[in-house]
């Protein structure tokens, strides 16, 4: 009996000091992956410029479990547990190499990188940095070299984003042998050589376009290419140059010599007639026969300088034929329909009104919105021409527009405190002092009211419909971009308009009214405001100081003057300095940007 109960005993010890030690093994091992994954970030913080603060929420000396998954751009696998699923730092203006820290964020699976200012050579071992990589967005930023062969060893990628950078050389033939990878794109780079054989064949052509010296299916033939292998090219310039010199040289001797007159009104008839078809291009007027379709196809190869054209088929099935299931909005030029791709991804289709003539505005959208890139405008993913549709595909906002919150019902007013409408008062005013300020080119928008304020699904503002919006040079000069004509006056009035439609979004956002309801208070317009101009249900929860000096900047932008408004800079700049006076609440708000920064 004795012996019994010692084995018993002896067996019970024995079990619980083995679970006891399993415990203790696997905190050891959580202890190490949080180790890991903060010192990835952290890394990752030190080595880029953040001049627009958008990292400012990564604060590390917070110790809590869980605490590096409330960062800005960051997604755990818990909530609870600071292990990184996902890094998206998309627009965030960051500037530097590539942060070869993320090495530590060791369970990684998304890393999206683009929109910034990053430069230098996608690092060689790749694949040692980023082991289960699915996702790699790397697209819209300065890097440059080659692309590393190692960049096929990432073997789990099915998305490889590498587009709009300044790469160089071949696609290293290996990454065609990903067996998982299903979008693939090096667009807008100075890549050469044969494009490789992809497993996957639906990567298309649009995947390669923008580089000129790519051969290969789905692209023209390699045969195509011989003759650059065997051409000098200083020396093929050089006889161009001195073609042209010959050229006019005898242009100029047959003028002299009073060449025929029928041959010269020959020419001129030739001359008139392409201007007729320059003129075509860009005001539609009708021309006969083939004509047309040449000029027509062409406009349609400069929209795609933009953004891609996708297909009617494609757009049509995913709103399954632009059934009523699928439409969420009717706006100025078109219904608007949700769709859903097989890729998962939600976009939400505009399909222009088809009763007026709205090419203009088409043209004007894509050749805008499609070459601007920052967090607080609405991203346009493509646009389709099917015969007399047109098309526009941007992405989904699944907030609706500002509008709809403010003035469809008093709930959804509610939800709107005033904290959330400061946050999105300095992400409209980031976005407008940004294009005013920021941009290589100024832009002014024309038409800023709270139907153009779309919302994600965080509440960040997105702003959209840039039919209107014109690009001015430095001097406020209106200049000829694209397809859409040169304006003939100061730009000054435009910035102002801006600045006095923005004072309109914020006297919305703080009283609740409607534009027309506005006007008919007499203190709004005269820089008298008081409180009892405010949204009551925003009064008397401690903010009422701040309520009314953001009555008092949103007056100072209505201004009867344009002169005696600010600039949309020194807007932003003062909403951020009433907004940083209560840091309390306010701490909670993205201040992403340091506009001033802007300039650098």
């Amino acid at each position: 009996m004795d012996k019994t109960n010692f084995r018993t005993r002896s067996f019970f010890f024995i079990c619980t000091f083995l679970g006891f030690l399993l415990i203790l093994l696997s905190k050891i091992s959580v202890c190490s992956a949080a180790e890991s994954d903060f010192y990835c970030l952290k890394s990752i913080k030190d080595s880029l410029q953040d001049p627009f603060n958008n990292l400012g929420s990564w604060d590390f000396n917070n110790v809590t479990e869980g605490f590096i998954c409330r960062f800005s751009g960051i997604n755990c696998w818990h909530d609870n547990e600071n292990k990184v699923l996902s890094i998206t730092l998309s627009n965030y203006g960051l500037i530097g190499e590539f942060p070869r820290g993320v090495r530590n964020c060791t369970s990684l699976t998304n890393l999206d990188l683009s929109g910034n200012k990053l430069y230098g050579n996608i690092p060689s071992d790749i694949s040692v940095i980023l082991d289960y990589v699915v996702i790699l967005d790397l697209s819209y930023n300065t890097f440059s070299g080659n692309i590393p062969p190692d960049i096929a060893n990432c073997t789990y990628l099915n998305f490889l984003g590498l587009d709009n950078n300044n790469l160089e050389g071949e696609i290293p033939s290996r990454i065609g042998s990903l067996l998982r990878l299903r979008i693939f794109s090096v667009a807008n780079n100075y890549l050469t050589g044969a494009v490789p054989s992809f497993v996957n064949e639906q990567i298309t052509a649009k995947s390669f376009e923008n580089n000129p010296e790519f051969c290969g299916k789905p692209l023209k033939g390699c045969e195509n290419s011989w003759i650059w292998k065997h051409i000098d090219r200083a020396s093929f310039i050089k006889a161009f140059v001195v073609g042209w010199v010959l050229f006019f040289t005898l242009a100029l001797v047959l003028r002299l010599f009073q060449f025929p007159s029928k041959v010269i009104n020959k020419i001129v008839s030739f001359n008139k007639w392409k201007l007729r078809v320059k003129e075509h291009l860009t005001s539609g007027s009708d021309l006969p026969g083939e004509e047309d379709l040449s000029s027509s196809n062409h406009k349609i190869l400069r929209l795609q300088k933009f953004v891609t054209r996708m297909s009617f088929g494609e757009l049509e099935k995913a709103t399954s034929g632009f059934s009523e299931n699928h439409l969420v909005g009717n706006g100025m030029l078109g219904k608007v329909y949700k769709a859903i791709l097989p890729n998962g991804w939600t976009l939400a289709i505009k399909k222009l009104n088809e009763w007026e003539n709205l090419e203009d505005e088409f043209v004007s959208e894509i050749t805008t919105l499609g070459g601007l890139r920052h967090r607080n405008l609405l991203p346009l993913i493509g646009f389709c021409t099917e015969n007399e549709k047109r098309f526009l595909v941007y992405k989904y906002m699944p907030n609706g527009s500002l509008h709809e919150w403010l003035h469809s019902n008093e709930e959804k007013a509610k939800i709107l405190d005033f904290p959330l409408r400061v946050k999105l008062a300095l992400g409209i005013a980031k976005g407008l002092a940004w294009l005013h300020h920021g941009y290589e080119l100024h832009v002014t928008h024309g038409s800023i009211s709270t139907r153009c304020i779309l919302l994600d699904q965080n509440f960040e503002p997105k702003i959209s419909n840039f039919w209107e919006a014109k690009f001015w040079s430095k001097n406020d000069t209106a200049l000829s971009w694209s397809l859409f004509p040169v304006a003939e006056y100061s730009g000054l009035g435009s910035y102002k308009q801006d600045i006095y439609c923005f004072g309109v979004v914020l006297l919305e956002l703080v009283t609740g009214k409607e534009p027309h309801e506005l006007t008919s208070s007499r203190n709004l317009f005269d820089h008298s405001p008081c409180l009892l101009d405010a949204d009551r249900d925003l009064l008397g929860k401690g903010v009422d100081d701040l309520i009314l000096q953001f009555l008092e900047l949103a007056c100072s932008c209505v201004k009867f003057f344009p002169n005696e408004r600010s600039t949309m800079l020194e807007v932003y700049d003062t909403l951020r300095t009433i907004s940083q006076g209560r840091t309390d609440w306010v701490r909670g708000i993205p201040l992403s940007t340091e506009i001033s920064s802007l300039y650098d």
